[in-house]
């Protein structure tokens, strides 16, 4: 189509653009006016217990981790988390595959370091679909169960990249004693700002966390599963094993998480999304890095376009009662909306491209529209979607800060292409496996593990560990802490005033750090290998090699070396490094070594 055949035609295009963008856009007010109506209506609200304030019981949790080529973050991922998680009843279970030797490896390792890790391998090779190897891992804890005499009451959905807040698990415990499935919220980690494709998923779901998922919960309608950060109730995981022949996720399901999330509501089972508050150092939310990259991006939403908007629509319909209907709608609409947005935005462009010709040229602009009608719609479709850029700004800005939000008209352009191609993607592959008779292909997303002041995020101090550890009571902490100077080594003064031992303070060291602890027998440490790094980097970082296992070189200290100090290390061994904690007595015996 030429630029002529556009002019021409144009009053007609600009009128039917309007119209849809109006509809859509007054579809995007309806869960504003349902959370608006929502806080109207519960200005007070019941002062909940604070999770410090709450004495229920903790009911023991399982921890599902899929896991496929995750050996570069799945143990990063387990260490920290055992590390920052403020709970104590709970175990990971890991599912691996056998033809994938070095998260098998990863994840073994993991099992040997701490008593609550289990490996779940599934039966045949990978990769096949999440649902699948979540099927595998939750057979493993029934093993696990009729092995122990243990019994999980909550089973918890997580990735290998996942940050979880430490007080995720007790939420989860605490609303599991009145809903059978509870969402935790799910946030991006902050990247710069010029990363517009990851910044995009900070954009929409902060809105979408902040306004969407609490007008489902307004609406009464069904809470999706986001993949990460949901507790089910055992017995509902039960039930759905029993109608399917002991699987309890489809595995045929692009988007498992979405669907189970019908099933119960369905099912007449009770939901809870948890409100987006406040919880330490940031907010209660399972956060993780998203795809980074154009490419990765739109990979990740065709699996979600093509799950939840086609695939949900051939095996659901349009649901039973009107609220589902309309969830239903607002999650389907993309198909239409998104390419319409893109075209718009493309259109925008060329018709701002044609005005600034137009006043160098000294023309009319060839885009004037003069119908009063369509001049109309325009501007009522424009405040709308200045409404919605608005309280979607706000929303970034709650969460990432007024600085990230002020790219929020600029990341719509980008979002609006990002999500056309997936739109686009999700149809052709949809309709050629229909065309194919070939059932669709789950895609695997790249997983990066969050960096170290990310992590900072979510770090418990150790008189915090202390305490939830029962090495100490609250009120022992404080006469420590009121007997120590300011500047003092709450470590060594527990040790210097006998209230714990060294072992006792080297074992909550590794738990606050989440990094193994152990004695290293001195007498089976051969002198060369303790000689292994230079003497100067031994001394600077506080190391010593004890042995080389695996690929891997050994090596022990008193406490966690710094953040830059692995990668320094690797200028001196082609080996993989891994470290210890040991006592400082330990410690000492093997510098003696040296």
């Amino acid at each position: 189509m030429s630029l002529q055949s556009i002019i021409a035609a144009w009053p007609a295009i600009l009128g039917t653009l309007a119209i849809v963008l109006l509809l859509s856009g007054v579809d995007d007010l309806v869960p504003v006016l349902i959370c608006l109506t929502h806080w109207i209506r519960h200005r007070k609200p019941a002062i909940a217990p604070s999770l410090g304030e709450f004495l229920g019981e903790e009911r023991r949790i399982a921890i599902f981790v899929p896991c496929w080529k995750e050996s570069g973050v799945i143990g990063n991922m387990v260490r920290h988390n055992v590390a920052a998680i403020g709970y104590r009843n709970y175990d990971f279970f890991l599912g691996v595959y056998p033809n994938d030797g070095a998260t098998v490896e990863a994840t073994e390792r993991l099992a040997e370091t701490f008593r609550n890790v289990h490996v779940a391998e599934c039966p045949h090779p990978g990769p096949t679909s999440k649902a699948d190897c979540l099927n595998w891992i939750y057979q493993r804890m029934t093993l696990f169960e009729e092995e122990t005499g243990a019994r999980f009451d909550t089973v918890v959905l997580h990735d290998a990249e996942d940050l979880i807040h430490p007080e995720a698990l007790s939420t989860i415990n605490r609303e599991r004693a009145t809903y059978a499935m509870v969402q935790i919220p799910v946030l991006p980690l902050p990247t710069p700002f010029g990363e517009f494709t990851h910044a995009v998923y900070c954009d929409e779901f902060a809105e979408f966390q902040r306004i969407d998922m609490l007008a489902r919960q307004y609406s009464g309608s069904f809470i999706p599963s986001n993949g990460v950060g949901t507790g089910f109730a055992r017995e509902i995981l039960e039930r759905l094993a029993s109608e399917r022949d002991n699987l309890v996720f489809d595995a045929a399901s692009l988007t498992e998480d979405y669907e189970i999330g019908v099933h119960i509501h369905e099912a007449g089972q009770t939901q809870l999304f948890a409100p987006l508050k406040k919880g330490g150092k940031g907010y209660i939310a399972t956060r993780e890095y998203f795809p980074r990259t154009l490419r990765s991006a739109i990979r990740q939403r065709t699996r979600w376009v093509t799950g939840i908007a086609l695939q949900c629509w051939e095996r659901h319909g349009w649901g039973r009662s009107w609220r589902t209907r309309y969830w239903f709608w607002r999650d389907r609409k993309g198909l239409i909306a998104n390419p319409v947005s893109l075209l718009t935005n493309l259109l925008f462009l060329v018709g701002a491209g044609d005005w600034i010709e137009s006043l160098y040229m000294h023309r009319p602009w060839a885009f004037a529209v003069e119908n009063p009608g369509i001049l109309a719609l325009c501007w009522v479709t424009l405040g709308l979607q200045s409404v919605r850029l608005t309280l979607r700004a706000a929303c970034v800005a709650g969460i990432f800060g007024l600085g990230f939000a002020v790219g929020v008209p600029l990341r719509c352009f980008h979002g609006n292409l990002v999500n056309c191609c997936a739109s686009m993607g999700a149809l052709w592959r949809f309709l050629h496996s229909k065309a194919h008779r070939r059932p669709l292909v789950w895609l695997k997303t790249e997983h990066a593990y969050p960096s170290r002041d990310a992590l900072l995020l979510h770090r418990r101090e150790l008189d915090e560990v202390l305490v939830a550890s029962g090495y100490l009571s609250k009120g022992e902490m404080a006469q420590v802490r009121a007997e120590m100077r300011a500047d003092g080594d709450l470590a060594e003064h527990l040790v210097a005033s006998g209230r714990l031992s060294d072992d006792e303070v080297c074992k909550a060291m590794s738990l606050q750090s989440g990094v193994p602890s152990g004695r290293v027998d001195t007498r089976r440490v051969k002198a060369r290998i303790a000689r292994t790094l230079p003497a100067h980097v031994e001394e600077r970082f506080g190391i010593v090699p004890f042995g080389v296992e695996r690929g891997r070189l050994l090596v022990a200290g008193a406490s966690v070396p710094p953040a830059n100090a692995l990668e320094e290390l690797k200028a001196f061994t082609r080996l993989q490094i891994e470290f210890q904690l040991v006592t400082k007595r330990n410690y000492q015996e093997l510098r003696a070594l040296l």
